[in-house]
């Protein structure tokens, strides 16, 4: 016997914004938190410095807002574009935040539906690819979080968002 399914919706496209949002505004308290120096240049077991891995995460969000709501993308750019300075790398998230809330309206309804290639290489639904950019961003926060505890910092609470 077929089941017919009621489309209700877990969360809307506003709920989710606001989630991300909340996510950027504490990555945007952990860049705060780091010392300048330390930021460009601490790290732990090879792996990058905090400033490294913002500016992967500020190569994804706004391009990828972008790309979402346009269809149209760019080839993936994680280059370090606050040259040390980290005045220059929070203008650079705060810039970034504004484009996300810029492009969110735009994108078109049933777009997370959609079969996508972001960046031109990573094949999956529009909703997969946003909440690879959410879990990468938590992910990457996490390390930033190791490497304030290394350095004797109480990061930001995670739970306020």
């Amino acid at each position: 016997m077929e089941t017919q399914v009621k489309n209700e919706t877990l969360i809307s496209k506003e709920q989710l914004l606001a989630h991300w949002q909340g996510h950027r505004a504490l990555t945007r308290r952990t860049i705060e938190a780091f010392p300048e120096k330390d930021l460009f240049s601490f790290s732990i077991g090879g792996m990058r410095t905090f400033a490294e891995l913002v500016s992967e995460l500020l190569g994804i969000a706004g391009p990828g807002v972008v790309g979402l709501a346009t269809d149209e993308w760019k080839e993936l750019d994680e280059r370090d574009q606050a040259k040390g300075s980290k005045e220059k790398l929070l203008e650079l998230w705060d810039k970034t935040t504004e484009q996300i809330d810029q492009y969110w309206s735009q994108i078109p309804e049933g777009r997370f539906q959609e079969k996508l290639v972001a960046f031109g290489q990573y094949e999956d639904k529009g909703y997969c690819t946003l909440l690879y950019f959410i879990d990468n961003e938590i992910h990457h926060r996490g390390q930033g979080y190791v490497y304030l505890r290394a350095l004797g910092i109480v990061p930001p609470a995670f739970w306020e968002r």
